[in-house]
């Protein structure tokens, strides 16, 4: 990890302790989830809202308050709007993005729960993500959030992360394995 990520990833994790411990002594777990999905939302689909946090051009005064009214007019929890106008008053907005990775990977573990994503070469149905679901609560002992993409080029099968462990059975692995074996004889 390079040492502006790792310091961000630092920063943010700080912040996703407060918040977090603060809307647990407050019991607003449930308003702190919605807001963290609200704000993953809007950072999404808002060009300007991501330039806002990323961008060293807006003064403390003009970030304070264009995220204090974002965070009104998206009906967030006081805890939540109060700590991002803390944080572009500190000129920490710029963590926004891993402080909500950090936050959905607290409130996960607070309910038991653990992500997985899952990588594809085809969108998976229904039953198939419900199966995958079924076998990666078998294997982990706790419920499962899936998190898919599509990603053609792996022509077939599933990549699959959970915590730090990865299975790649795609297709594509398994040619460039074959590839780097067919390499190394000759």
């Amino acid at each position: 990890m390079s040492e502006p990520a790792s310091i961000s990833t630092g920063i943010a994790a700080r912040y996703a302790t407060a918040l977090f411990d603060l809307a647990k002594e407050e019991g607003a777990l449930g308003p702190l989830e919605s807001d963290v999905a609200a704000l993953e939302a809007a950072l999404a689909e808002s060009a300007d809202l991501r330039d806002l946090i990323a961008s060293p051009i807006y003064g403390r005064d003009v970030a304070t308050a264009a995220i204090g009214k974002v965070a009104d007019a998206m009906g967030m929890n006081a805890i939540t709007g109060n700590t991002l106008r803390l944080m572009a008053q500190k000129r920490r907005l710029f963590v926004l993005p891993a402080l909500l990775v950090a936050l959905r990977a607290r409130i996960a573990d607070h309910k038991g729960e653990i992500s997985a994503e899952v990588v594809s070469a085809k969108a998976l149905t229904k039953a198939q993500s419900d199966k995958l679901s079924k076998v990666l609560k078998a294997a982990t002992g706790r419920e499962v959030n899936l998190k898919s993409t599509v990603d053609e080029s792996l022509i077939g099968g599933l990549v699959v992360k959970v915590g730090s462990t990865m299975i790649d059975t795609s297709i594509k692995a398994k040619l460039n394995a074959l590839q780097n074996t067919m390499k190394e004889v000759g």
